[in-house]
């Protein structure tokens, strides 16, 4: 059997995270950036273990006074908080599991400083001793989603943006994706939602608006109503995904986050499965409609506690759960709680 990119609903052997680093970039944020990584961490270390990693050794005491007794603090130089876009992409046959590390642009070349998270998820896995294979692509890991079955889910106004793969066509993308990661099909969307795409964004992550359940079934974003000004985009994704031959779970809803006179729009969508539980980012603020969602998410996921989880800073730089965390998938005869 290959090597090949899992689901992320299959065990886990732990968790990654890094711890927030900075201040500069968060202003007034930091503070509550750190409480919600904090959160996180501290929950999915009751269903698995976690790694946290900080940019520099007073990073990793502060992340040791605020985390559960028993994760894994080590340090890493680095710029960013966000593990799923350029930490260790993990592909498993079951008996073991290596590391693909896709090129780090920081976001299309948004930030001046990205040299440092170029390197960090290749030294990381090279630290638990798993091989590393490059795949030569300009992009960030919350663009792709997988099936679990053998299908890449990617949006093509991240992946194919000039800003990241200038130097190379969409067919070339696709096989290099499909090759190192050890699939057999590619499907394109168009694009995420259009608040997605500012200068603090991702240019349309597909972990902004697409969740697999398992190989058959996703969660998808929709449109809130008829003045949804994406309304056309997530209509053709669900056309698209629909005709690839899966059953679609409608999310009709947005985040909506106030922060003074500032309006920050962000995604139920952004969640993370850790062994046994599904969690699901809400805001606070509007409270029916965080209920809707976690009734419309976690009924997707019988078998599993749905936990519903404040994040209202990481959002005002486009991400939260899912974005701040990265899975590695348990192999045979591995104890994973």
């Amino acid at each position: 059997m290959s090597l090949s990119l899992p689901g992320e609903w299959v065990r886990h052997e732990r968790t990654i995270m890094f711890w927030p680093c900075r201040e500069s970039m968060w202003g007034s944020f930091y503070g509550e950036v750190q409480d919600e990584s904090a959160r996180v961490a501290n929950t999915i270390a009751q269903f698995e273990p976690l790694t946290m990693v900080a940019a520099d050794e007073a990073g990793a005491e502060v992340a040791r006074r605020r985390l559960t007794a028993g994760v894994d603090v080590r340090v890493i130089p680095m710029d960013g908080s966000w593990s799923r876009d350029n930490g260790p992409i993990y592909v498993t046959d079951g008996e073991r599991v290596e590391a693909r590390h896709v090129v780090f642009n920081s976001y299309g070349e948004r930030h001046a400083k990205r040299d440092r998270d170029a390197r960090a998820g290749a030294t990381l896995a090279e630290q638990f001793g798993h091989r590393v294979q490059k795949i030569d692509v300009v992009m960030e890991g919350g663009a792709i989603a997988c099936d679990g079955a053998g299908t890449l889910v990617a949006t093509e106004h991240c992946v194919m943006n000039p800003n990241r793969n200038w130097h190379i066509d969409r067919d070339t993308v696709t096989q290099r994706l499909l090759d190192g990661f050890g699939l057999e099909r590619m499907v394109w969307l168009p694009g995420g939602p259009l608040f997605d795409r500012g200068p603090t964004n991702s240019d349309g992550h597909t972990d902004l608006i697409l969740q697999f359940v398992n190989e058959d079934r996703a969660l998808l974003m929709a449109a809130y109503g008829p003045d949804d000004p994406s309304a056309d985009i997530h209509a053709t994704n669900r056309d698209i995904l629909v005709k690839a031959g899966y059953e679609i779970i409608d999310v009709p809803l947005v985040a909506t986050i106030h922060h003074g006179d500032q309006t920050v729009i962000g995604s139920y969508l952004n969640i993370y499965l850790c062994n046994g539980a599904v969690l699901i980012p809400v805001p606070g603020e509007d409270t029916e409609t965080d209920a809707e969602a976690v009734r419309i998410i976690g009924g997707a996921f019988p078998d599993r506690e749905v936990i519903p989880l404040q994040m209202r800073a990481h959002p005002v730089h486009g991400g939260a759960i899912h974005c701040i965390t990265q899975q590695v998938p348990a192999v045979s005869g591995e104890v994973t709680e």
